[in-house]
C-alpha cells in the first residue's frame, strides 16, 4: 500500500444528477457552481456527459453545457466527457467543437466516446447503419477539424466556423478496444474507472504499449475517471452515496428514475444480498471519509500510474458535491495543483 499520495493532476466529470426534489435548471446551477468552485481550487477541467433515456441525469447535451461553463468561469478548461460520436453525424459535431473553441479559445476539451446503447440511440435518430463505424466516424471528425474531409459522404463540406490549431481531442473508453484505438490515432485517453474497474489496468496497458505519436501528441497521457464521494467520516459518506446506490439496485428491475432523497435511501431497508451488491458498487472506487478516500485514491494512483485523475461524484445535493470535492483538494496539499494536458 503506498503511503504518499501522487500529486496529480485534478479535474472533474459531471452528470448533473437530478434527484427527485429538483428541477434540470436547479441542477445545472449547481453544475455552474460546481465548475466555478473547482477553477477556485485549481483544477484542470471541467467536463460534462451524454446520457440519454436517463432521468436522473440533466447533462444530455454536453457541448450546450461546455458553451455554459466556459462563460461562467475564466481558466479552468471545459469539456465534453464525452460527446458519443455514433449519436452525431461527424460534420455536426465538428461544427458543435469547432463552434466552443471559438467562444472560449484555448479553453476546450472535445472528449469523444461511445456506448453499449448507441446503436439504439443512433438508429432511433435515423443515423444509418455507419454509425457502429466508430473508427471511421472519428477520422472523419479529425478530418472536419483540420481542412475538412475527401472521403464519402463528406467531399466538398466544411465544418464552420471551422478550427485551426491542433484539435483537443480525447478518446473515451471502458475496454481494450477503446485504448487500442486511442494508441493507434495518437490520442490521449481516458479510462472510465468509476464503471469498468476490472478492465482499468489491462486498457492502459495496451494504450502505453501501442502508443503512436500522431500531429496530436507525441507521448501517452491518459487519465483515469473515479467515483469519489468524500464525506466527514465513513458513515457520513454511506449516507450521501446511498440514493445512487438505491437508484442502481432499483435499475435492475425497473426503468430508470431520478435520484432519491438522503432520507429515502437512508430508510431503505437492505437485504443482506443488496448490501453487499451496494458494498460491490463502490469496492473499486474512493467512498468514505477522508482517511479511507486518501487511501483508496493512492492505492489507485499508485496502481494505474495515471497522469491525471478525474473525479466523477452522483450525489443529488450540490453543497454536499461541493464540500466533498474540497475535501479531496485538501489531500493533496497547500501548494498548487499541477496543470493537466493542454493541447
Amino acid at each position: 500500500m503506498p503511503t504518499t499520495l501522487a500529486r496529480v493532476p485534478l479535474s472533474i466529470l459531471d452528470t448533473a444528477p437530478i434527484g427527485v426534489q429538483s428541477t434540470p435548471a436547479d441542477v445545472l446551477g449547481a453544475t455552474r457552481a460546481l465548475a466555478q468552485h473547482a477553477e477556485g481550487l485549481g483544477f484542470t477541467r471541467f467536463w460534462t456527459a451524454e446520457h440519454h433515456n436517463a432521468p436522473s441525469i440533466a447533462a444530455s447535451s454536453p457541448a450546450v453545457v461546455a458553451a455554459a461553463l466556459g462563460q461562467a468561469t475564466t481558466r479552468i478548461r471545459v469539456g465534453t466527457g464525452g460527446i458519443l460520436l455514433p449519436n452525431h453525424p461527424a460534420l455536426i459535431a465538428a461544427e458543435q467543437l469547432s463552434t466552443l473553441a471559438a467562444l472560449h479559445p484555448g479553453r476546450i476539451d472535445f472528449g469523444i466516446g461511445r456506448s453499449g446503447s448507441d446503436s439504439r440511440v443512433a438508429a432511433a435518430l435515423g443515423l444509418g447503419p455507419d454509425a457502429d463505424d466508430f473508427p471511421g466516424r472519428i477520422q472523419d471528425l479529425l478530418g472536419f477539424l483540420s481542412s475538412g474531409t475527401e472521403g464519402k459522404p463528406y467531399k466538398g463540406l466544411i465544418a464552420a466556423p471551422g478550427f485551426t490549431g491542433r484539435p483537443a481531442l480525447w478518446l473515451l473508453g471502458s475496454s481494450t478496444y477503446s485504448a487500442e484505438l486511442a494508441a493507434r490515432l495518437g490520442l490521449p485517453f481516458g479510462f472510465g474507472h468509476h464503471f469498468r474497474p476490472d478492465f482499468t489496468l489491462a486498457a492502459l496497458d495496451v494504450y502505453r504499449r501501442e502508443f503512436k505519436p500522431s500531429p496530436v501528441l507525441d507521448r501517452p497521457y491518459a487519465f483515469v475517471a473515479v467515483q469519489v464521494i468524500c464525506g466527514r467520516d465513513d458513515e457520513h459518506a454511506a449516507y450521501l452515496s446511498g440514493p445512487v446506490a438505491l437508484t442502481f439496485l432499483r435499475m435492475q428491475s425497473a426503468p430508470p428514475e431520478r435520484l432519491p432523497t438522503f432520507e429515502q435511501a437512508a430508510a431503505y431497508s437492505w437485504s443482506t444480498l443488496e448490501q453487499k451488491a451496494r458494498e460491490q458498487i463502490f469496492a473499486a472506487q474512493a467512498v468514505g471519509g477522508p482517511g479511507t478516500v486518501r487511501a483508496r485514491l493512492a492505492d489507485i494512483l499508485a496502481a494505474t500510474g495515471a497522469d491525471e485523475l478525474m473525479i466523477t461524484s452522483i450525489v443529488p445535493d450540490g453543497p454536499e458535491t461541493i464540500a466533498s470535492i474540497s475535501r479531496v483538494r485538501e489531500m493533496f496539499g497547500d501548494a498548487e495543483l499541477p496543470w493537466g494536458l493542454a493541447l
